[in-house]
């Protein structure tokens, strides 16, 4: 069995000579095609289905930028969560952990979407992710383990009109495998360095009646990459992931189906650890001994740790109505929790500055995130013979709230080069604890929208696609302690907009479309719950034209599609935080969201290319280029004074390549090799501190032996060792200047490797 390509890219400096080369192989393509002599060539590309139009559709036929990460993709990089794509294997799509927190995921597509804190209640992300149709509404619980998924989209660019509010850098569609009625399934485990393991069963049962069930259960535990030197407890950036998922498919009859889920995860995992670069003046003698720009093995202070403990469930029912040939009715309907605890010792280098022996540092960063929500869309879906349309309600609910407590948990010693527990804080009682601040918000937002696809008779070729979306949002919350006092600040703030849509796409040939689009998207209002005053910001704003070219040829082993893009961003949310203050080594509760005072553009081009040149041989590539402008606001903290702010999350050059090689054997047995590499300039991570990352390169691999007969039943083995980061490449996807503390920064993952062993039957 050959799965469908992954999409890859490569270097900026490669990219014109690829063009250069690509262009005579199109125009050989033509004339081969032209020849043909009717006789199906055995070496193609496999399809590829998507659903970013909310109906099953062609990627090659649907007009808008769509990256597609499909289950063997997955397997190949070794991915088991959406924090797996930091790696960059996606290059329009930017993933990293908040600042040292991989329990909350900051997002961004194109440049666009990111925020500077990830931890806020009533502030939202510009990137929606999806599960199955299901928003999900905070960065926390972003990192829990995949399930059973069949595919990945990547929705690239504003998805106001079908997918409505904070989707204006795009959209993360992730669907997951239905109950097949059928008795079989997969199981699978595995070993890797930093004494982990993992497991899962997929298992689909023979269907009762007319219901199928299935059963998805995962799990995945790694020790941490960094050495926390108290003895016995936890080293930093080890994770410890669980879940389950229960789904039952109802069918009674050809017109008719529901499919219900529950599922319950767990994600327990420690902080990434900032490490001190170049040691600023403020820092002890211990740290500055220890300075150093490779990536540490082990931290220079130990401090008590314990797991970030995040926990998710929910439900979830999706009904499908067929009400005729030509009229589909659907409805998605959801409730979910989910509650995560931040305990961040990350910063124990870092920020931990030496005012004399016997004062306490190390501070401990504690904070408690709960969220639960409901929704439910209803889509009505039909055609004529010239027209497809849909039209739509969604009504989304949420609650959520935080606090942070913020205790030091270590004393120095004389000199500043020893240090001891700090018997006020150890052990550790939270009740004890000052609660340094606490909000909660509340959010309703309703959206009703509609799309159009009109087919001239006369005109086969051409797609006219109009659409909108009006969205009401109501937004309040409550921020009652600040610094440790109850405080009375609260807002209560609603947005109305409209979100238009206009495409035309025209068919140059059977298997080659060429299509404009115009498209609008936002980001929520809120409110920031680290400041002193608690005041209302407006949503930020995004309107975007692309121009693009999707295009199958070589007898349909080569696929290449093209685009181009030019956003203008406006009232963007941006972030600020008071300085640093040496005498009390740390701030707190000091942040202002404002929006921008100018408006600012992102325009780029994106290239995929997947070619089949030989059966059992496949290569693709895939680039993104993102020239972005910085933006200016005025710094609450500056007494007003305008201040320019480069973009987060969004490198001038990304890409990425892969090579995919199969070796067939007799028995239908196969071995397969998979090897990919990632490159990107570096990105801003930070608001208030703008220092540019290091630029990357990841190198993944896999070796798999594949479908090897078990027994006559069908039943196969794959058997398979991988790496991640092969070359072991030291990059700072974090980093960070201070004048007191000098350089900090965060690097990513080491080496890891593994082998694994599935049963499919």
């Amino acid at each position: 069995m050959r799965p469908s390509l992954s999409r890859a890219i490569l270097r900026p400096q490669v990219l014109a000579v690829s063009i250069a080369m690509l262009l005579p192989a199109l125009a050989f393509a033509e004339e081969a095609e032209t020849a043909d002599t009717g006789v199906p060539d055995a070496v193609s590309l496999d399809q590829v289905v998507v659903t970013a139009q909310k109906r099953a559709t062609n990627l090659q036929e649907t007009p808008i930028s769509v990256s597609v990460v499909d289950a063997e993709a997955l397997k190949d990089r070794s991915a088991i969560s959406l924090a797996s794509f930091a790696d960059g294997s996606v290059p329009s799509l930017r993933v990293t952990p908040f600042a040292t927190r991989s329990s909350a995921l900051n997002i961004g597509i194109r440049g666009i979407g990111a925020s500077g804190d990830a931890n806020q209640p009533a502030r939202d992300a510009g990137v929606g992710i999806y599960v199955d149709g299901v928003f999900l509404g905070r960065a926390q619980g972003l990192g829990t383990m995949l399930y059973d998924v069949e595919r990945i989209e990547v929705l690239k660019g504003p998805q106001g009109t079908l997918f409505g509010r904070n989707t204006e850098g795009g959209a993360v569609s992730i669907v997951t495998r239905q109950p097949s009625g059928e008795f079989g399934g997969s199981f699978n485990a595995g070993v890797s360095n930093y004494s982990g393991y993992n497991s899962g069963l997929h298992l689909d049962l023979p269907k009762v009646g007319d219901v199928s069930f299935k059963i998805d259960a995962v799990q995945a535990k790694r020790g941490g990459t960094t050495d926390n030197p108290m003895r016995g407890e936890q080293d930093f950036n080890s994770y410890d992931k669980r879940g389950a998922r229960l789904s039952a498919l109802w069918q009674p009859g050809e017109n008719f189906s529901a499919l219900y889920a529950y599922d319950r995860s767990y994600d327990g995992t420690t902080p990434y650890h900032t490490q001190v670069l170049v040691a600023g003046p403020y820092l002890s003698p211990l740290q500055q001994a220890g300075a150093s720009d490779d990536r540490r093995d082990s931290s220079i202070i130990g401090g008590p740790q314990e797991e970030n403990i995040g926990r998710t469930w929910g439900h979830l029912l999706n009904l499908d109505w067929t009400l005729s040939d030509n009229l589909t009715l659907k409805s998605i309907s959801s409730y979910r929790e989910l509650e995560q605890g931040q305990f961040d010792m990350g910063l124990v280098d870092a920020i931990s500055t030496y005012s004399g022996a016997g004062t306490p540092f190390a501070r401990y960063s504690l904070a408690q995130v709960y969220q639960h929500q409901y929704s439910q869309e209803f889509q009505l879906i039909g055609n004529t013979s010239q027209v497809q349309y849909m039209a739509g309600a969604f009504y989304y609910h949420e609650t959520a709230g935080d606090n942070a407590q913020t205790p030091n948990m270590l004393l120095w010693g004389p000199g500043g080069n020893s240090y001891t527990l700090n018997p006020a804080t150890n052990p550790l009682d939270l009740s004890n604890v000052r609660i340094d601040r606490a909000s909660k918000a509340w959010t309703d937002s309703l959206g009703i929208f509609g799309q159009a696809t009109w087919t001239p008779a006369s005109l086969e070729r051409l797609h006219l696609t109009a659409g909108g979306r009006y969205t009401r949002d109501d937004k309040n919350g409550i921020l009652y302690t600040v610094n440790g006092a109850g405080t009375d600040l609260a807002f209560d703030d609603s947005w109305r907009r409209f979100d238009p849509m206009l495409n035309i796409a025209y068919d140059l040939g059977q298997d080659t479309l060429l299509y404009a689009r115009y498209s609008t998207g936002f980001k929520a209002g809120g409110a920031n719950s680290r400041s002193t005053t608690y005041t209302a910001f407006d949503p930020e704003e995004v309107t975007a034209f692309e121009l693009g070219l999707k295009t199958q040829f070589w007898n349909n082993r080569a696929r290449l599609n093209l685009a181009l893009f030019d956003s203008k961003i406006k009232d963007k949310q941006m972030d600020f935080t008071l300085p640093f203050d040496p005498n009390s080594g740390e701030t707190r509760t000091t942040m202002v969201t404002t929006n921008a005072l100018n408006e600012g553009e992102s325009r780029g081009a994106e290239l995929e290319f997947n070619i089949m040149p030989l059966d059992n041989l496949s290569f693709s590539f895939n680039h993104a280029y993102t020239d972005i402008d910085a933006l200016t606001a005025n710094d609450p903290f500056g007494a007003g004074v305008e201040v320019t702010v480069q973009p987060l999350l969004a490198p001038k050059n990304a890409s990425s390549a892969a090579i995919d090689y199969w070796i067939p054997f007799s028995n239908m047995s196969s071995l397969k090799f998979h090897i990919d590499g990632n490159w990107s300039d570096g990105f801003y991570t930070s608001e208030y501190d703008q220092t540019l990352t290091d630029s990357s390169f990841v190198v993944n691999a896999r070796i798999a032996l594949v479908d090897v007969p078990l027994a006559s039943d069908g039943a196969t083995l794959d058997l398979s060792l991988w790496s991640r980061n092969l070359l072991d490449e030291e990059h700072l996807f974090y980093k960070l200047n201070n004048a007191a503390l000098g350089q900090t920064g965060i690097f990513n993952d080491p080496r890891t490797y593994g082998l694994d062993l599935t049963v499919h039957f």
